[in-house]
């Protein structure tokens, strides 16, 4: 674990706060699926991704699910990170994408370390950064594509975090994370099959450009 977390965080801090988030972080290595912060829940820990990836998800009030994005292994999520620093309740569910192993690192450490490592402060800055980013960019899907280029975008988001041109995925679970309909998700599937851009097989989608 030590090497893994070396070769994904270890050019980004100092050898002394390298050690701290060992010494101090909990590790985990959690399934697919596995739920790892629920909304309304209240945060305990900031996620650091040694391998793996985390989908984070917004719920309306009827208990419907959007996909905001994907953090993978290197990252951290912002939310995670407002919500502790804020010392409020989890705004998002973070559910694990495929197989993870994870560093949770305690919530007072968090702005203990913004006080006393810059590098620390740096990458928290960053990190905040990009996944404001990546959350506009969603919004921005939402906005302003149509729900056919919205798909192939999360098929494509989906298969870079898994690093697998073929997603293991049914129609029915594509509809919940972009929070529409079964029938319509199989209808632009096999839209996008005639055009080329994707395979489809059972509970498998083969995605051909990426």
């Amino acid at each position: 674990m030590q090497s893994d977390f070396n070769f994904n965080y270890g050019h980004l801090f100092e050898e002394e706060l390298s050690k701290e988030i060992l010494s101090v972080g909990e590790y985990k290595k959690v399934a697919e699926g596995t739920e790892l912060i629920d909304i309304g829940s209240k945060i305990e820990f900031m996620p650091l991704i040694i391998n793996g990836a985390i989908k984070i998800l917004r719920e309306d009030e009827k208990g419907d699910e959007l996909v905001l994005y994907f953090i993978e292994q290197g990252d951290t999520c912002a939310m995670t990170i407002t919500c502790c620093l804020g010392q409020s309740k989890s705004k998002i569910r973070a559910v694990a994408e495929v197989e993870t192993e994870l560093i949770m690192i305690p919530v007072q450490k968090i702005s203990e370390w913004m006080n006393t490592y810059q590098t620390w402060q740096n990458f928290i800055l960053q990190s905040y950064h990009e996944r404001m980013q990546e959350l506009l960019e969603a919004i921005d899907t939402i906005a302003f594509l149509n729900m056919d280029k919205r798909l192939l975008k999360y098929l494509k988001d989906k298969a870079m975090i898994n690093r697998n041109e073929v997603i293991q995925v049914t129609h029915k679970e594509i509809a919940n994370d972009l929070y529409t309909s079964r029938v319509v998700i199989s209808r632009l599937l096999k839209s996008l099959e005639i055009k080329g851009k994707i395979q489809l097989n059972r509970n498998q989608i083969k995605v051909l450009s990426l």
